[in-house]
């Protein structure tokens, strides 16, 4: 499954009929019979998601009577307490992925009775739980030790309760901590060596001197998605910044408050950087969607992914050969770094000739039609039988008694005249141009 998305079941129960009635909660235990009671949730799933019919929980009034997926999705039910334990352990053995968000738990002991009872879960979604005021004691964080993806999106918890979750958390690898209104990142003591992605996007981190601590609390982080905080600026020296994130290979700054180039090719002191993601920011928003890409691939020199989109060698290569031409005209004092070891690289380029490529509309052409001869202007968006048409009068006579030719000024020697005979045929397939002729014959009676 994609770290950034929940995988929903299909059973058939609407989570708007599993919701609890207002000032009511529910235990887990008790949605999970209702929703997956052979009654609504009859079908044997496909193979990865194998539904399974447990002997039960000795003496258990649920016995033999649920089919559980492996991919529990239990969101917006109402769920404020775990219920029996034992039956959680009996019936959730063989689950491996949990969607609790949209609930009503507020209590960390509840959610550790819940998933100490399933000893195979690897990722659990507790987005926009109201934990904001919940106390994380050391003891109900063991119970999340195996889970490798947590989803806490805006559930406002605190960074004491992050940081027992990345004490207690030996095999965590994925974090998201998405909408949480955070302004300031309090660093941790104890550094998390498993985390590799953070997902900290729409929070308030303008300042990077808030960024920069995620180098030393997850030291081995390999995506960083910062999307939507408006940082301001990457305040850090080249150094430093290879020190503090030695394994950072993607960083998503889209929607951020970026406006100096100088924020930009200090990316380059990332020495594991090939994926960057940087669309909406201040810099780029006078230049057009070619320049941008163009002048941001020529800036990161090892980015072979942006926005998106692979960076093949050849559009490396155009790109970083448009940037030395973009900055010819600028004074040596203002020329950026990357400049200069462009140059190093490809030399000092000549600036492109400009080519109009646009079609020609119209061309000035002889008419010659016996023994007379009339400049006359032609529109080459029309048609042989149009042509005949506007000829009419200069030539004086019938458009079924002409026939037409058309002679190339610098050709004709070598081709002669072409007769122009299909009526259809629009005059720019002939590449007419300024000073051409075309000779009009009557046809003989």
């Amino acid at each position: 499954m994609s770290s950034t998305c929940v995988v929903s079941d299909v059973s058939p129960v609407s989570d708007r009929a599993m919701e609890a009635p207002e000032g009511e909660g529910r235990t887990f235990m008790q949605v999970i019979s209702e929703k997956y009671s052979p009654e609504n949730f009859p079908y044997r799933r496909g193979p990865g998601m194998g539904v399974v019919v447990p002997s039960g929980h000795q003496g258990s009034p649920m016995k033999d009577r649920l089919n559980l997926p492996s991919v529990l999705v239990l969101n917006g039910c109402g769920i404020t307490s775990a219920g029996d334990e034992g039956e959680i352990a009996a019936f959730c053995a063989h689950v491996v992925e949990l969607d609790l968000s949209h609930n009503k738990l507020m209590d960390w002991h509840e959610i550790s009775k819940i998933v100490a009872n399933i000893p195979n879960l690897d990722f659990l979604n507790l987005s926009s739980n109201p934990l904001s005021e919940a106390v994380l004691e050391p003891d109900y964080a063991e119970a999340f030790s195996r889970v490798r993806r947590l989803v806490l999106n805006n559930t406002q918890v605190s960074w004491d309760v992050v940081h027992t979750f990345t004490r207690e958390m030996p095999e965590l690898e994925e974090l998201f901590l998405c909408l949480n209104e955070y302004n300031t990142v309090t660093a941790s003591a104890t550094p998390c060596t498993s985390l590799r992605l953070l997902h900290i996007t729409d929070n308030s981190l303008h300042d990077w001197s808030e960024v920069r601590k995620f180098g030393s609390m997850f030291p081995s982080l390999d995506t960083l998605v910062l999307a939507n905080n408006n940082l301001s600026s990457i305040l850090e020296s080249g150094d430093n910044l290879c020190r503090l994130f030695p394994n950072l290979r993607s960083i998503n700054l889209h929607n951020s408050g970026l406006n100096r180039w100088e924020d930009i090719e200090k990316l380059n002191f990332l020495p594991k950087l090939e994926e960057v993601r940087l669309q909406g920011i201040p810099l780029l928003q006078t230049y057009t969607n070619t320049e941008r890409r163009s002048l941001m691939i020529a800036q990161l020199a090892s980015v072979t992914c942006l926005n998106g989109s692979v960076v093949s060698e050849g559009e490396r290569e155009d790109a970083e050969r448009f940037f030395i031409r973009y900055h010819l005209d600028h004074p040596e004092e203002e020329l950026p770094h990357r400049y200069h070891s462009l140059v190093t690289k490809y030399g000092k380029l000549a600036p492109l000739a400009e080519i109009d490529l646009r079609p020609r509309c119209h061309a000035k052409v002889e008419v010659h039609c016996e023994d007379r001869v009339e400049q006359v202007s032609i529109r080459l968006d029309q048609t042989v039988a149009e042509l005949k048409k506007q000829l009419r009068t200069v030539v004086q006579l019938p458009t079924s008694n002409m026939r037409l030719y058309y002679i190339d000024k610098d050709m004709c020697s070598a081709f002669g005249p072409e007769e122009m005979k299909y009526s259809t045929r629009a005059l720019h397939s002939y590449s007419i141009r300024d000073g051409d002729e075309i000779l009009v014959v009557p046809k003989t009676k």
